[in-house]
């Protein structure tokens, strides 16, 4: 895991005002090759109706600019929104990567929705499966993945040269950091992983994965270390772990859960693959007080 600040990725970011994610194209500095981070399907959950104009826009934009997809990142399996990475894949290519821990998801859901033995929990519906600290490359730009659980189990931060996608584990500084209540979450786990973050470099580049405009101001995803260090919310400062552990666990019993958590666990953890009946339609299931 060699840092190195001198690479400095191109980094578009795409906002998807349904689901306040955001995706980012991130193109190695040195040749047309890049990799899609957190990428999103879009859902009309009361109809039962997916569409990909959001994933569309990723497409169109990787094809005006004549550029090669080597990796689908997937920073974590999320509960708020669906992956568009097969969908990416057949229009683009890449391999899609996602933590190893993956199968703890898998496993854990896998139970909550009743799945049978035909749904694998092996993490083979994904190309690669990111240990902490393994390595890959974009072009000729050298990244690494950080485990960082207490999210989820399988969350990871990847850097790329002076740019880190941190996913759910932080927010902007004026945001905080994510829940840790999610089954397999754990708010010490989280507080340990927010270390690692802020042991990168100061000028480091922090991309998220979400942002919700507190306090009514523009949307933003990008900061630093050096800012999350000074001004985060909820660890800045010093902030001790028990004193994180008592607020995220006061403040995760008043969330209400995310109103796409059933489409999307059950789409997510299958990389993005929507599951299907004995006949081959797509078909999701509402577990009856499952989560």
């Amino acid at each position: 895991m060699t840092i190195n600040m001198n690479t400095k990725p191109d980094i578009e970011g795409f906002f998807d005002e349904a689901t306040n994610t955001i995706s980012y194209i991130a193109k190695d500095p040195n040749s047309d090759h890049c990799a899609i981070i957190d990428s999103v399907m879009d859902i009309h959950y009361a109809a039962g109706r997916i569409t990909t104009d959001h994933a569309d826009i990723l497409i169109t934009r990787i094809k005006e600019r004549g550029l090669i997809l080597d990796w689908i990142i997937e920073t974590h399996v999320h509960a708020d929104h669906l992956s568009a990475a097969p969908y990416l894949q057949d229009q683009l290519g890449g391999k899609i990567g996602v933590g190893s821990k993956i199968m703890v998801v898998q496993e854990t859901f896998g139970k909550v929705f009743n799945e049978g033995t035909e749904f694998q929990r092996d993490g083979s519906q994904f190309d690669a499966l990111f240990e902490d600290g393994d390595t890959y490359d974009v072009g000729g730009m050298a990244c690494f993945a950080i485990s960082t659980p207490g999210h989820t189990p399988a969350c990871m931060v990847h850097v790329m040269g002076d740019a880190a996608f941190v996913g759910d584990t932080l927010f902007m500084p004026d945001g905080g950091s994510a829940r840790a209540d999610f089954p397999g979450g754990d708010a010490g786990e989280l507080y340990d992983s927010i270390q690692k973050v802020l042991a990168l470099p100061d000028e480091m580049r922090l991309f998220m994965c979400h942002d919700y405009g507190p306090n009514g101001r523009a949307i933003a995803w990008e900061t630093t270390v050096a800012d999350q260090k000074a001004a985060n919310i909820h660890v800045g400062g010093g902030s001790s772990r028990e004193d994180f552990i008592a607020f995220r666990t006061e403040r995760d019993a008043q969330l209400a859960v995310p109103k796409l958590i059933i489409p999307a666990l059950q789409v997510n953890m299958r990389a993005g693959h929507v599951p299907t009946d004995k006949d081959g339609n797509p078909v999701l299931k509402v577990p009856v007080n499952g989560l």
